[in-house]
């Protein structure tokens, strides 16, 4: 049973951490790896390096729009569709854990996770410009 009174808080909740999370790994990108050493490390796993530019530009457009609100639950599905990818090109052959040495999948997998559930529930409470999906 889904709690209809508290439902689009609980959502808000998770949005908001969500969009702060991705923040937070881009600024990484951006602050300690810099963008010429990710955009090499891209080059290095065989990717284009035109893809570590989208990359940075989605996390940090998607974080921002989880956080305020903005098209939300549709920004969540790319991002999740980056967490597969990460877990496929990057973290798959480390193993499960991400303690492992080069970091595992069950983070990148759980945080696809709540990206979908993101999707499927909505943007929640206070979204700024809603996605305009809508069980009514």
């Amino acid at each position: 049973m889904i709690k209809a009174s508290t439902a689009p808080y609980g959502a808000l909740l998770l949005r908001v951490c969500l969009g702060v999370l991705f923040l937070a790994h881009v600024w990484l990108k951006i602050s300690v790896f810099t963008i010429p050493g990710f955009v090499g490390f891209f080059g290095a796993i065989g990717l284009p390096a035109w893809m570590a530019y989208a990359v940075i530009a989605l996390e940090l457009a998607g974080g921002l729009a989880l956080i305020l609100g903005v098209y939300a639950s549709w920004f969540a599905l790319p991002l999740a569709a980056e967490m597969v990818g990460t877990i496929v090109k990057v973290h798959w052959a480390n193993g499960w854990l991400f303690t492992n040495k080069g970091g595992g999948w069950e983070y990148p997998a759980f945080w696809a996770a709540a990206l979908i559930a993101l999707f499927l529930i909505g943007d929640g409470a206070w979204a700024l410009v809603p996605s305009g999906r809508s069980d009514r």
